[in-house]
């Protein structure tokens, strides 16, 4: 059947797109301006450039409106931050003197100054820079970068559309500041907020703006009926404004629920909505509430998270149903394009088949085209492409790489004790003190050191075939000798190999599993100028031989202090995979689990005393709205306890979570049954330690104490600051000392003083325990 076209012609946009270019030259042209190699004017013509050709191709792809304004730096959540004034006081002489320096210390800090806490956009891998109000927060509009991007896309003769994080989320998001009352709600103060939006709203009137997209992803979260009236004044007052452009509210990630209905009758022009995951939900609700008359829908039909193609007929079904609920359907991605490479197209090394079932940012922008063209001229129009994409489909749905029988015999046979260790924790905790032997407030690090170039240069000249195996493991040893040599001197108890022959912590497993895939260009934004490459999780999952054994048990070969073997976690490997999306995620969950238990065993089997098995995904994976919780975490939990409930109890397994908000998941990281978990602390002060504390947490827990996403080097004296409040919630008996995270992205000059401190501060604290 042939689609009748719209009413009014749908027309194509996106809400956002990768900021790195296809080469990654922002992430080279900001540390080169850190270290001195690059000026501010060339970093800054670099940045032009890359929001050039990202707006020319979007515009060449058939896009009818680019988004302007969601380019950073560094996060588009300081990026608000700076619109608004609220700079710290701790970083305002920084920014007085140097705006791009100071920009840049609030987000890694210096040496004197602390960095803003970073913790995770909603429930992804993208980090942002956390708001700190307080009370005598005073707001302050600068639209300097907001009107001067808009200006340089409508110079090029493009329709464009700023985007801002919207008032309600950017206050959802902050937290008080130090020494602000933790009580205190970032909330009450938009009132004060709303005018600076307003003046900013203004600017970029006056600079040409037609809409601005203001960003509101908090509101698919459970929100209280105080949040929910914060929504309806902020709406309310914003739309009232009479020197404005037309405004679009937008989210995405999830169903808006309570606040669609507030939304809907705002005096706005526009409403952005998530019809993917969210699509029944969302499409049922706004029927509810009699469509949006009068107004423009932006449908986000296409997965903005995933690299799956899309099914372009169920695509234009749900839009062909949005037609008879607004004046105007457009047609988007479900949420920025931040979230996915940049083009699967420089792919070489995938199965040319394979390839075609998948869809990165330029060709998701390929599918926003195609559907949209589809819905306003019909799908005559569209003929081949939705045949092409019928074929797609059948041929993933079809391959052998998605079913492997054996795999999925063995999940089928898996039962609750197979989740079980077979001792309690208390018993297991002293075979394990016993076994072990180490000191109070025992010291460890989180597992990688410092990938330095001579390590990455190896694994180009292995893979460019300049060096062979040989003398690549030759590199390897070298450095983990150095690695265990330095620990056993700095005085660290239980130490790592240092993992310098992996890649990524995702990525390193995923290539030695079947049902995996590996890109070459596939980087994607973690925070900064941290790039990821995440695999591709596309088929049944097994592990064919040992993948850690032989350099964990190389390193133990080397020191008569316990080694940790280092394993990422099955809910790690999903959320910081692109997963696959045609069975459940707990079904995955359990075929990754179990190939990880069978690595365990093999590293107790080895020798191996100490294993730690990471899960700093299971936070950010946990879903927005709490109703869709208890399921997830039943089957995150289980896999977690299937990876490791099958050592002996004298082994100590470990975990380690990192850069989330912790208090909603105390009880599932109790759940996990680990003997010791080590967690972010040291940006939120500790908070962590009182929580699991709050809870009655009973086992070993290791809150960090040194910041390793800042250049700084916590003294000795800071670090035993910090340990002290971790005893206040923590017995000694059973608190480590420990980084944040893993040592990876540091240089070696700052990781031995930082380590040499903290075990100094360790040592500090021991002597102040016994003389009490």
């Amino acid at each position: 059947m042939t689609a009748k076209p719209a009413a009014a012609a749908a027309r194509a946009t996106v809400y956002g797109y990768p900021r790195q270019g296809a080469g990654r030259e922002l992430k080279k042209a900001i540390e080169g301006y850190w270290k001195g190699r690059v000026t501010a004017e060339a970093l800054k013509e670099t940045a032009t450039e890359l929001r050039r050709s990202t707006w020319q191709r979007l515009a060449a792809a058939g896009v009818h409106e680019v988004p302007t304004g969601d380019f950073s730096y560094y996060d588009h959540v300081l990026d608000t931050s700076v619109m608004v004034g609220a700079v710290p006081r701790r970083h305002r002489s920084a920014v007085d003197a140097d705006a791009l320096d100071g920009y840049f210390a609030m987000a890694r800090g210096t040496q004197d100054v602390a960095p803003l806490e970073m913790t995770k956009w909603f429930d992804t891998n993208y980090h942002y820079l956390v708001p700190e109000l307080g009370p005598d927060t005073v707001f302050s509009a600068d639209s300097t970068k907001q009107v001067a991007e808009l200006k340089e896309a409508l110079a090029l003769g493009l329709a464009a559309r700023p985007v801002l994080v919207g008032p309600v989320t950017y206050l959802l998001l902050a937290k008080p500041a130090p020494g602000v009352a933790a009580d205190f709600e970032p909330l009450t103060l938009l009132d004060r907020l709303l005018p600076v939006y307003a003046s900013v709203l203004a600017d970029l009137r006056a600079a040409g703006a037609e809409w601005v997209q203001l960003d509101e992803p908090a509101l698919v979260q459970d929100r209280t009926p105080a949040d929910l009236n914060a929504a309806e004044r902020a709406y309310r007052d914003l739309g009232a404004l009479t020197d404005r452009p037309k405004l679009l509210v937008a989210s995405y990630f999830d169903r808006l629920g309570d606040a669609l209905p507030v939304l809907a009758k705002a005096p706005i022009d526009g409403l952005a909505l998530d019809f993917t995951d969210a699509a029944a939900a969302n499409l049922d609700a706004l029927a509810a509430v009699g469509g949006l008359p009068g107004k423009r829908l932006v449908a986000g039909v296409v997965n903005g998270r995933n690299i799956w193609i899309n099914d372009l007929e169920k695509s234009l079904a749900t839009l062909g149903t949005l037609l008879g609920l607004a004046d105007q359907v457009d047609v988007a991605a479900s949420c920025s394009l931040l979230h996915v490479p940049i083009d699967a197209a420089a792919e070489r090394d995938i199965d040319p088949q394979i390839l075609r079932w998948l869809a990165f940012a330029q060709q998701k922008t390929g599918e926003i085209v195609t559907l949209a063209k589809g819905l306003a001229q019909g799908t005559d129009t569209i003929a081949a492409e939705l045949a092409a994409n019928r074929a797609d489909l059948a041929s993933r749905a079809g391959s052998a790489i998605t079913h492997d029988p054996a795999v999925r015999t063995r999940a089928a046979a898996v039962t609750d004790a197979d989740g079980r260790r077979s001792q309690p924790y208390t018993e297991r905790a002293t075979a394990q003190r016993a076994h072990l032997g180490l000191p109070l407030l025992p010291t460890t690090t989180i597992g990688s050191f410092p990938q330095t170039t001579e390590l990455r240069a190896a694994r180009a000249d292995l893979r460019a075939g300049r060096i062979d195996t040989a003398g690549y493991e030759q590199r390897i040893e070298n450095e983990i000798r150095e690695v265990i040599s330095f620990q056993e001197k700095t005085g660290i108890d239980v130490l790592v190999h240092g993992e310098p022959e992996r890649n990524d912590m995702v990525q390193y497993f995923a290539e030695q599993l079947t049902g995996y895939l590996a890109t070459q260009h596939g980087w994607v934004q973690s925070y900064g100028t941290r790039y990821v490459r995440p695999p591709v999780l596309a088929g049944d999952i097994s592990r064919p031989e040992p993948m850690t054994v032989r350099w964990t048990s190389y390193a133990n070969s080397l020191t008569e202090r316990p080694v940790k073997g280092m394993l990422t976690g099955p809910v790690t490997m999903l959320a910081w995979s692109f997963v696959r999306d045609d069975q459940p995620l707990g079904d995955t969950a359990r075929q990754v689990a179990l190939a990880l238990r069978d690595e365990v065993n093999d590293l107790e089997a080895a020798g191996t005393s100490v294993i730690q098995v990471d899960e700093p995904a299971l936070r950010e994976t946990l879903p927005l709205r709490s109703a869709d919780r208890p399921a997830y975490l039943d089957w995150a939990t289980e896999s977690f306890r299937l990876t490791t409930s099958g050592v002996r109890p004298d082994t100590q397994i470990h975990t380690h979570m990192c850069y989330a908000e912790f208090g909603d998941i105390v009880q599932a990281i109790d759940d996990l049954d680990a003997d010791v978990i080590s967690l972010e602390a040291a940006r939120s002060h500790m908070q962590v330690a009182r929580e699991l504390a709050e809870h009655g947490y009973p086992r070993e827990a290791g809150p960090g104490v040194y910041d390793i996403h800042s250049p700084r080097v916590p003294g000795t004296d800071e670090a035993a600051a910090l340990l002290r409040k971790g005893l206040e919630a923590i017995p000694a008996e059973r608190l480590w000392v420990n980084p944040d995270c893993g040592l990876k992205t540091r240089g070696w000059p700052e990781t031995r003083a930082s380590l040499e401190n903290l075990v100094a501060a360790a040592r500090t604290v021991r002597g102040e325990l016994s003389a009490s």
